[in-house]
């Protein structure tokens, strides 16, 4: 009679696991939440989604080299979301004819630097990429970017914040504390990292104004690239990020192949690198 007792116990723990898998899988995104940034959207794994602020209502502008970066979240229908989320989800033709997943009219992405569930690392990247809150609106920031511990507090719409290194001193990063890097083989307000290159060192943008943060000396400037999209440069040295950089404060990027390095409050093109200017 034990035994049979066990044995029935063990089929409905099964049964009731067997319906939970069942309930999550037929959604098609879930939830997360931290302290910093509250609740926001991620995959069925715990990935977590981003939106693009240069999006439209249902039209996806990440292409490219931006696409390489930010690939396009993508699920099959029909598409559901969890209990006590509201809103849609809808499916959305790219250029390219591949479907990418929408919510309320905001097309989702993954960042290719967020290793693991949880991570959040793309958060106010270039001030442009943001965590989806679940009342999240197309175009809106579902939550407003934070600081990381290691930047300065980017006050008053400045478009930089600076970070300090126990080994490099204090170096630009954007709003999010991630480190911004410059390439050597580059001219004065002109980037030569394209293609592959690009892929690995995406370029820092930002919308206007542009605005240093107090202390720090210099000019910040849109270029131009050669495919038409814009690039902030500091003091004419355009800034990169680097991929392999995981969280704010990360500098793994210094010195890649000898071309490659962080850039100094006051660094003006063309100086040493890590070397202010006087």
């Amino acid at each position: 009679m034990k035994r049979f007792a066990a044995l029935l116990l063990v089929s409905i723990l099964a049964l009731l696991t067997f319906s939970l898998t069942a309930a999550q899988a037929d959604t098609t995104v879930a939830t997360a939440e931290t302290p910093e940034l509250g609740t926001f959207l991620t995959d069925g794994a715990g990935m977590t989604l981003y939106l693009f602020t240069n999006d439209e209502p249902g039209v996806s502008n990440c292409t490219g080299e931006c696409l390489a970066n930010w690939p396009a979240f993508t699920a099959a229908d029909p598409l559901a979301l969890p209990d006590g989320v509201d809103g849609e989800l809808t499916q959305i033709t790219r250029d390219d004819g591949t479907m990418q997943v929408a919510y309320n009219g905001s097309p989702l992405y993954y960042w290719a630097n967020d290793a693991e569930p949880g991570d959040t690392t793309g958060q106010g990247v270039g001030d442009v990429w943001y965590v989806v809150a679940p009342s999240g609106a197309s175009g809106t920031p579902g939550a407003s970017p934070v600081a990381s511990p290691v930047a300065s507090p980017v006050a008053g719409g400045a478009t930089l914040a600076v970070g300090e290194s126990a080994d490099l001193g204090p170096i630009l990063t954007d709003g999010a504390g991630m480190t911004l890097y410059l390439f050597t083989n580059d001219e004065e307000g002109e980037s030569n990292c394209t293609g592959e290159c690009l892929a690995n060192w995406p370029a820092f943008t930002a919308a206007d104004p542009l605005a240093l943060p107090d202390g720090v000396d210099g000019e910040l400037t849109q270029i131009t690239r050669d495919d038409g999209t814009t690039q902030v440069a500091y003091n004419g040295i355009p800034l990169y990020y680097w991929v392999n950089d995981a969280a704010p404060g990360d500098t793994t990027g210094q010195g890649v192949g000898d071309v490659w390095y962080v850039v100094a409050p006051g660094q003006v093109f063309g100086a040493p690198v890590g070397t202010p200017a006087s």
